[in-house]
């Protein structure tokens, strides 16, 4: 299957979940030992998808400081002083690529996509994602299926916990209507894991305010640009407490559906 560059929104600000960690982005929060962006960026590398450009704003200093620091933070080293670094380990993320992109400390969703344009503009298609929600999505099927219809933006729609953007579609997966956040849901919900086509960016401009699952989400709708993927599988935000502790216990008991790597 195709390898495709991975977007991921990670600059946001986590009001919901500050009493986990306040010093941190939310992308930054741990599952286990690694922030949960680790474990979303694993499972894409599991289906050969390992050129991640990731979205940065509230404190994303500290995800760049991650990623600068990834071997000497995850191997046993030795230090020759006044000389070099030996590392006893090789990691298995080597080859990975990673942009960090500043988008903007204040800037939504819709506006930080369209900061990233200029690391997509030679893809005919490319991934997008949250940077905090896991799942056990089959993204060979995904693409495939995003690839089969031609439409710009394909959306994983879920079933859920509750409180995000309902989904409706006709049966073959064209959506014919999308509420941001309603406040009763009846089907599906947008999960992220979206795949995308070049020309999602005609949709988008740089104004700050701009969030990506209202106007422009919307207007692909009105468009007929827009598909579900339908999956029936494990999904799971980190949106709360109640989340954090939700994906720890399953880390720790070693039933995490997305640790297929």
């Amino acid at each position: 299957m195709t390898s495709l560059k991975v977007a991921i929104l990670c600059g946001g600000y986590g009001t919901r979940i500050r009493d986990v960690a306040d010093n941190i982005p939310k992308a930054m929060i741990p599952v286990g030992a690694n922030p949960i962006l680790w474990h979303i960026m694993k499972y894409y590398a599991h289906f050969n998808h390992n050129k991640f450009i990731l979205c940065l704003g509230h404190k994303g200093e500290s995800i760049r400081d991650f990623f600068l620091n990834y071997e000497t933070n995850m191997c046993d080293i030795t230090v020759t002083l006044g000389g070099e670094i030996s590392y006893h380990e090789k990691i298995s993320e080597a080859g990975w690529d990673v942009t960090l992109a500043k988008t903007g400390l204040h800037s939504m969703t819709g506006a930080r996509v369209k900061c990233i344009e200029k690391y997509l503009n030679k893809d005919k298609n490319f991934m997008l994602t949250y940077g905090d929600g896991v799942g056990d999505i089959n993204l060979d099927k995904l693409l495939k299926f995003h690839l089969a219809h031609g439409k710009i933006l394909t959306v994983t729609g879920v079933r859920p916990p509750g409180r995000f953007g309902e989904l409706n579609s006709d049966s073959k997966g064209l959506v014919t209507e999308f509420n941001e956040k309603p406040q009763a849901i009846a089907g599906l919900i947008s999960g992220g894991f979206f795949v995308c086509r070049k020309e999602l960016f005609d949709y988008l401009n740089n104004r700050e305010d701009l969030v990506f699952e209202q106007e422009p989400m919307r207007q692909l709708v009105k468009d007929n640009q827009m598909m579900v993927y339908k999956h029936e599988g494990f999904w799971q935000p980190m949106d709360t407490y109640r989340d954090y502790t939700l994906l720890n216990n399953l880390y720790n008991k070693g039933n995490a559906p997305w640790m297929i790597w």
